[in-house]
């Protein structure tokens, strides 16, 4: 069964909403797995951050976490589904992807900790 591995909630200003959602909920950041454009929110289960984005969208971004990311992206580009070319970071293989009506979301492997 694929399950929900990891979110971003989308900001235009990384500091501004570190700062936010550290005093509102108390959340602390992994500086390690956080740089310019991303907040690794620490000890989140699952897995989540902030990302610096150009223009904010008013949900946040699912990664689904799955086994293999190139295998998914094929799958689903061959639904009819578009994909983009998959990277790879300290938290893993991702790829954003959307559905055959335009939905976007991720698909994520994590690295090994996560």
């Amino acid at each position: 069964m694929v399950q929900l591995g990891y979110f971003t909630l989308d900001t235009l200003d990384i500091d501004k909403a570190r700062a936010f959602y550290g005093a509102l909920f108390g959340w602390r950041f992994d500086e390690t797995a956080s740089g310019p454009a991303y907040a690794h929110v620490a000890d989140s289960n699952p897995a989540f951050g902030l990302t610096k984005v150009e223009r904010t969208r008013d949900f946040t971004h699912l990664y689904f976490r799955v086994d293999d990311v190139d295998a998914l992206r094929a799958r689903v580009v061959e639904l009819g589904g578009k994909a983009a070319i998959p990277s790879d970071s300290p938290s893993g293989r991702s790829v954003v992807v959307c559905d055959d009506q335009g939905v976007s979301f991720s698909l994520w492997k994590p690295a090994a900790g996560y």
